[in-house]
């Protein structure tokens, strides 16, 4: 049997940061997945050029039961030093967007990084390698493998870096959280997150025509939480950076809120152009704020066609509700298949959020999407990878 400080579940961007870490301390350490490559979401991530973190990223950027816990990792390991680790990897990255890192170049970069680190750090790393069961004694955890390496593993620490059921034909599944309530861990709901939304038959046929549409700052609400991002329709329902923001808050039943001209007085502003000038067209007023096939379908289905001069107040303002203030319900979302990550796992109340150890289980240690901490959307679900997983290497 073979015997390690540290066994690793999942090769992915917390599992190898942990790792990296571990070894670094001088730590025996071994990654063990059931994929054939390391990293397959980073591969996949931000286009294939990576958001690999955001300049912004603060604990209000994260939803979990308890918004605190990642408040000591965030702290610990911050954008800075992510930022640090690329450049010395000599990585061409720039910002984009509300604070986005993205890689120049591949987000096979990234992958490159962290492999080099743990390689620096001596960690052994195996792949195609599927953990069966999982006991614990007295000396630490005796994992069962199959795969392309077989037999029993023995570690004094076990790391689960599983992430979460988000992307399955990736081979995501719930393992972690399996793991976790075998050792009475408890876990949160989990939902898919970070995810399109999708509309009844009834509507998606009357919307049909504005599939491919992009609005490019719209504002999305769902309660009392808003976010201002580009919306697109699809021929299934809403996506875009805005709404899959909003996913990560709406629940089934639930009304979103959409304003597609926000900080507009739509009202007002046609209102003026009547007065100035009244022959032209609602749809062609509206062409100028909005996308002309969108701004057509509004003036249709408000039944404002004809001239400007001929629409009275009470139309106007019903055509700036349709702009500014749709109220839609979504039928659900396309779940975990194209979901970015989950939302829930693992419950933070058992683990300590310093080292990410299990309260209950010493040396078992839980880091990255598998605990119940998402980020939005935007590089911050990379930042809680790296965070939570430095943490855990600070102390395995």
């Amino acid at each position: 049997m073979q015997s390690f400080d540290v066994v690793v579940i999942g090769a992915g961007a917390a599992g190898m940061m942990c790792a990296a870490e571990a070894g670094r301390r001088g730590r025996s350490v071994l990654v063990l997945d059931h994929a054939a490559a390391p990293g397959e979401k980073i591969r996949i991530s931000g286009g294939g050029r990576c958001n690999f973190t955001n300049l912004h990223a603060a604990p209000a950027n994260f939803i979990s039961a308890n918004p605190h816990f990642c408040i000591s990792a965030l702290r610990r390991y911050t954008q800075r030093d992510v930022i640090a680790l690329v450049d010395r990897h000599g990585i061409a990255w720039q910002e984009k967007t509300l604070g986005q890192l993205f890689c120049d170049g591949s987000s096979r970069q990234i992958i490159d990084m962290l492999l080099a680190e743990m390689g620096r750090a001596g960690v052994t790393l195996r792949l195609s390698t599927r953990v069966d069961s999982v006991e614990r004694d007295a000396d630490g955890f005796v994992l069962a493998l199959a795969g392309e390496a077989t037999g029993p593993v023995r570690c004094q620490s076990l790391v689960v870096a599983t992430g979460g059921r988000s992307i399955p034909k990736m081979g995501a599944t719930g393992f972690g959280y399996d793991l976790a309530a075998r050792f009475g861990l408890k876990v949160t709901e989990t939902r898919p997150a970070l995810v399109p939304l999708t509309f009844e038959p009834a509507l998606l046929e009357r919307l049909k025509p504005l599939a491919g549409i992009a609005v490019d700052a719209a504002e999305i609400g769902s309660g009392r939480t808003r976010f201002r991002e580009a919306m697109l329709f699809t021929h299934r329902g809403l996506s875009g950076p805005s709404i899959l923001q909003i996913s990560s808050y709406w629940r089934e039943g639930q009304e979103i809120e959409v304003s597609m001209l926000p900080g507009t007085d739509v009202f007002e502003w046609l209102r003026g152009a009547r007065a100035a000038s009244g022959r032209r067209a609602l749809h062609t007023v509206l062409a100028e704020a909005l996308p002309k096939r969108l701004a057509q379908a509004i003036a249709d289905a408000e039944g404002a066609a004809g001239n400007l001069a001929d629409l009275s107040d009470k139309v106007l303002r019903r055509v700036a509700e349709a702009v500014n203030g749709w109220r839609v319900r979504p039928a659900g979302s396309e779940g975990y298949r194209t979901a970015e990550v989950t939302l829930g796992g693992v419950d933070t109340v058992g683990l300590d959020s310093r080292t990410m150890e299990a309260k209950a289980v010493p040396g078992l240690y839980f880091i990255g999407e598998v605990v119940d901490v998402t980020g939005w959307l935007g590089g911050y679900n990379f930042q809680w990878a790296w965070s939570s997983g430095w943490s855990a290497g600070q102390a395995v």
